[in-house]
């Protein structure tokens, strides 16, 4: 079992602000996934940071939050693989509600795998 606080996911972890999830998106490398879209861009903060956007056309508030839930804890459980400086801003398509974690996982975990070698 980790340290406590070892996976925890603090403020600094996230976008916080307008202005810097427009910076991502307009600015950041795009890759589209069968339910969402991954921006990633490098930042100068020096940690990688999270930030989730899920439209009201996804679905009702249980479900949108229920998303960004489990985005977050793939993100939380696997920020230690990723690499430092990025900020990532992920997507959720319409096709979103119905995916479990493990799915979230490999569809989020290919993406940003083949971001991380794009990069280099």
């Amino acid at each position: 079992m980790p340290a406590k606080g070892a996976e925890d996911f603090p403020k600094t972890a996230r976008l916080r602000k307008r202005p810097e999830f427009l910076k991502v998106s307009r600015t950041g490398r795009k890759i589209h996934t069968a339910n969402f879209l991954v921006i990633s861009k490098a930042n100068d903060k020096g940690k990688a940071r999270l930030g989730i956007t899920v439209s009201g056309k996804v679905g009702n508030s249980v479900v949108r939050n229920r998303i960004k839930r489990l985005v977050r804890e793939f993100f939380r459980r696997r920020r230690h693989e990723w690499v430092p400086g990025v900020d990532i801003l992920v997507i959720a398509r319409k096709s979103a509600p119905g995916l479990s974690l493990s799915l979230i996982e490999n569809e989020l975990g290919r993406s940003l795998l083949s971001q991380r070698s794009g990069q280099k």
